[in-house]
């Protein structure tokens, strides 16, 4: 992995479904829904007793490219600046997949 490389990590613990990074990312790129750099799904689980248990999951897209005429000027992604459960957070993948060790629930990503 290049260690000047970077990405997104994603903290599903703390996603409320508010869909503020999808907005965002709308606006910065003047893309009309569906079109979008991270989507956030859905899930609702089944649990017993007739209990249900919903998550929110933040998604990057193909469409993502990190918000290159941002990240160039040294500011965050969009979705990451405007993300008001602050459960993404972006930069170099070698130092985010430090945060992995510390706790379930997150993922890093990377656009190809």
């Amino acid at each position: 992995m290049k260690s000047n490389k970077n990405g997104l990590l994603i903290d599903y613990e703390y996603c409320t479904g508010c869909f503020a990074c999808t907005v965002a990312c709308c606006q910065e790129h003047g893309w009309e829904a569906p079109l979008s750099g991270i989507k956030v799904m859905e899930i609702v689980q089944d649990l017993p007793k007739d209990k249900a248990y919903l998550t929110f999951l933040p998604f990057p897209t193909e469409l993502c490219v990190l918000c290159a005429k941002r990240t160039i000027k040294g500011l965050d992604p969009t979705c990451v600046k405007h993300c008001m459960a602050n459960c993404l957070s972006y930069g170099n993948l070698k130092e985010l997949a430090k945060e992995l060790e510390k706790k379930p629930r997150m993922v890093l990503w990377s656009p190809r």
